[in-house]
């Protein structure tokens, strides 16, 4: 019997190349998981009301990480689905409907963008077990947001042990302070950007640090932020990355260093 989606459909914004950042990160990261996947099976679910960001995700882990992996784009909007067809190119690139349940599919990695900030965030647990409990064994779930035109995001990576860890990520050129990233931190942490939330205290130390590290700012944002981060490393921060992805505008903490209290 066909799994009943479980969710309900969201505003489906999306903009070319919108999720280019944390597709690079997922090829970077999470490619290891997918190379040594028996099926390299990857859902993107709530993909929106084009496909096209579906198509860029298949495309940019045929090229950085194998090439026979196979997508599967899912939303609970019919209609959705049926405007997806024309892009679909199976076995490789192909879409359905679903949701938080993945459709019955057991795959190795599950890309779930700009869905959960439309829900409250006492959903938002209950909707990671769900995706992580439908993952294949070792199979990862990155689940987050960003801005509309992919310049600020941040995104958990979880399996089915729970979070992980937190990527917080911007477009280094068009970045006027790093407390902007509280806009688009995950839905787990949009409203704990308050004092005595570790979240806070992360963003804040972000912000102190950009601040200090102004006369960095005539050679560039990137050595800038470079320094930002490389600051807070000194300053005791757990960072899980190093130099080469902060350069790109990264930065990766433990979730146990922002979990909410």
């Amino acid at each position: 019997m066909t799994q009943r989606p479980q969710g309900v459909v969201t505003r489906g914004t999306t903009n070319p190349n919108r999720l280019r950042r944390v597709d690079n990160w997922i090829v970077a990261t999470c490619g290891d998981r997918l190379r040594t996947a028996a099926d390299p099976l990857v859902v993107d679910l709530g993909y929106g009301a084009t496909p096209v960001t579906a198509v860029e995700l298949r495309a940019r882990l045929a090229a950085g990480v194998r090439a026979d992996v196979r997508l599967v784009g899912l939303e609970i909007d019919p209609a959705r689905v049926a405007a997806a067809a024309p892009a679909a190119d199976p076995p490789r690139l192909t879409f359905a409907r679903g949701g938080f349940e993945l459709a019955g599919l057991r795959p190795a990695l599950v890309r779930a963008f700009n869905v959960l900030r439309q829900y409250d965030e006492r959903d938002v647990a209950a909707a990671w077990r769900t995706m992580t409990a439908a993952l294949a064994p070792g199979g990862l779930l990155v689940e987050g947001t960003c801005d509309e035109l992919g310049r600020l995001g941040g995104w958990v990576l979880l399996d089915a042990d729970g979070p992980h860890s937190l990527t917080l990520a911007a477009r280094l050129g068009t970045l006027d302070t790093p407390a902007t990233l509280a806009e688009r931190l995950p839905k787990a942490l949009i409203h704990r950007n308050v004092p005595g939330e570790r979240v806070h205290d992360l963003i804040r130390a972000l912000d102190n640090g950009w601040r200090a590290a102004a006369p960095y700012a005539p050679f560039g944002p990137r050595q800038r932020w470079t320094r930002t981060v490389a600051g807070l490393r000194e300053a005791g921060w757990p960072l899980l990355d190093r130099p080469r992805r902060w350069r790109l505008g990264e930065l990766t903490v433990p979730w146990s260093a922002v979990a909410p209290r």
